[in-house]
């Protein structure tokens, strides 16, 4: 399909997909919430890790949207709209838009680590790797079943304990416990997305964990990935007991996994996505809330 170039500024937002956005501030407010317990906690600094967060999720997201729609596997999507799929934007521009937004995650993430520590350039540099292999380059891991402990490592444990450790300077087991429960919130708002596109990503040669597990297993392990949030919260609780206040976003949950549990396709699993998120996000707030009191 050939671009037109004629998309608007809100094709460019839907582009980056902002319903994914939680997965980018949720582990900054965890992260926060375990610098607060410490008494470590920096506002300039959460921003500056704020702003890391949201310029890699924005630029990941358009690096997918290249690299799935030069590949052809977003010809048919029951998704949100895609740029480069769509033949609404020519590929090199959704491209320099990816790595626009990696641009200004380096910067930022730079800035951080000099305010801390030199050696956490290195673990941005990682992080930006991540991001473009994804999906990008002749053998993008995300082809290979690996999507969600990528999304595990990078917006569970380095995102949440890296906010820690530039606040306070230290992780603690605290911290670990956020970003292991933030960790597997976030895989399963990506897991939701790929069990959605079994049928397509089976067809294109996208072997995503979703395509290697099946439709049933894989709605098991969404169902363990959140089950085992709400677990996670209550052993938080038993350091904190304010952390119970994270069960506020059970109700959301379990919203999510109805079309889940009830065998949802296609379509009817995208609010499963925006619920999840919505979920982390509403915890996360929460734990930060718990970690003043």
């Amino acid at each position: 399909m050939s671009a037109t170039n004629t998309a608007t500024a809100a094709d460019w937002l839907e582009g980056a997909r902002p319903h994914t956005w939680a997965n980018a501030i949720a582990p900054v407010l965890a992260g926060t919430a375990a610098a607060v317990t410490t008494g470590g906690a920096s506002f300039p600094r959460a921003l500056l890790a704020l702003v890391v967060a949201l310029a890699l999720i924005i630029g990941v997201n358009y690096a997918n949207d290249y690299s799935d729609g030069i590949r052809g596997t977003d010809d048919d999507r029951s998704g949100p709209l895609r740029l480069t799929g769509s033949g609404l934007v020519e590929p090199t521009l959704v491209k320099y838009a990816a790595f626009a937004c990696f641009g200004v995650a380096g910067v930022a993430g730079i800035a951080l680590s000099l305010l801390s520590t030199w050696w956490l350039i290195l673990v941005g540099a990682v992080c930006i790797a991540g991001a473009w292999f994804y999906t990008g380059g002749e053998n993008p891991y995300g082809y290979r079943g690996l999507g969600e402990v990528a999304v595990f490592i990078f917006f569970g444990l380095v995102a949440v304990l890296g906010t820690e450790f530039t606040q306070s300077g230290q992780i603690t087991w605290r911290g670990l416990g956020l970003a292991v429960t933030i960790g597997a919130l976030s895989s399963s708002v990506n897991l939701a997305n790929n069990l959605r596109d079994i049928p397509t990503d089976s067809v294109t040669g996208k072997i995503t964990l979703a395509v290697r597990l099946g439709d049933a297993g894989t709605r098991a392990l969404w169902l363990s990935l959140v089950g085992g949030s709400v677990v996670l919260t209550i052993a938080l609780a038993l350091g904190q007991l304010a952390a119970l206040l994270g069960l506020l976003a059970v109700p959301l949950w379990v919203l999510a996994s109805g079309p889940v549990r009830k065998g949802a396709q296609g379509k009817d699993l995208i609010p499963v996505l925006g619920l999840t998120g919505r979920g982390m996000l509403l915890w996360s707030v929460m734990m930060l809330n718990a970690a003043f009191i």
